[in-house]
Formats: structure tokens, sequence, C-alpha cells
């Protein structure tokens, strides 16, 4: 996966803001619509470009409950962590997984609409899963910046 000085200054406009158009985006990383639109879908292509998201308020849809909750996992094994990778990937509530190093092994962002929903989603998700060791709950007081951009560093000059 390569890119160049003008792949970063796309990357970086469109971290920002995905919705302009190829051709602002192109006018504003000096190329035409066309080459952006190009260069856009190669970035997609090859992952660099993961996902096109929208951050939506957590309050405006009725999820105004946030917890960040750190995980421990009772062995490392394999199959475990790839199964509860798997638990992860299919729950709803939990907006961001991370495998992590340090005294838990994954720490969860999850949303809920009551602290009654949060509990029954801890019934289900942790307390009826044997492999689970134990969990840690901090509840989000005020979501203070939310994105995913990342500081993009344009690769050396030849």
């Amino acid at each position: 996966m390569q890119y160049d000085r003008i792949d970063a200054r796309i990357l970086e406009i469109v971290q920002k803001n995905n919705r302009l158009t190829s051709e602002v985006i192109g006018e504003m990383a000096g190329l035409s619509a066309t080459a952006c639109q190009r260069r856009l879908k190669r970035l997609r292509s090859e992952g660099i470009i993961e996902a096109d998201v929208s951050i939506v308020s957590t309050k405006a849809v009725g999820r105004p409950i946030q917890m960040l909750v750190l995980v421990s996992l009772e062995r490392e094994r394999s199959d475990i962590i790839d199964k509860f990778k798997k638990a992860i990937k299919s729950s709803a509530e939990v907006v961001n997984g991370f495998y992590v190093t340090g005294d838990a092994d994954f720490v969860l962002y999850i949303t809920a609409r009551t602290m009654e929903d949060y509990e029954q989603f801890t019934r289900r998700f942790f307390y009826e899963n044997p492999d689970i060791k134990g969990f840690k709950t901090m509840v989000i007081m005020d979501r203070v910046k939310a994105g995913f951009a990342v500081p993009i560093e344009p690769p050396p000059e030849d």
C-alpha cells in the first residue's frame, strides 16, 4: 500500500469531510475531478481508505448512555480470542472494539438507551460467557472529541 503526496492531501481532505465532490477534492489537491476519482477508487481498493462513515449523535438516536468497558478473558487462547472478536463484531451495542495489551484484553465502546438496558446487555454478553474473567465499566460523562481522522504524513520526496 503506497501513497504519494497528492494521495496524502486527498486523505487529509476526505477525513475532514467525505461528502465533498470529486471536483472540490480535486481542486483542493490540484487535480482534475477524473484523476481525483481514480485516486479515491485506488485508495479504497487498496484498503488505505477503509470506510466512509458518518458520526451520529448517540443522544439524537436515543442511546445517550456511553461506556468504555475493559474486558479480561479467562484464558488467552487464539480460539477464545477469535470467538470473542466475532461476538464483538455481531453486537449492535458495541460501537468499537479493540484487542489491547495491558491489564485488559479488550476495550469496548458501548452505547445504551438506559442503564437498565446496559445491565441486560452485560448479563447476555459478559455473564453468560464462560470465557470472560471480568469486566470494568467506565461511564462516559462527556464525549469531548469524536472521529476517526489519523494524522497523514506525506511520504518523503525522492
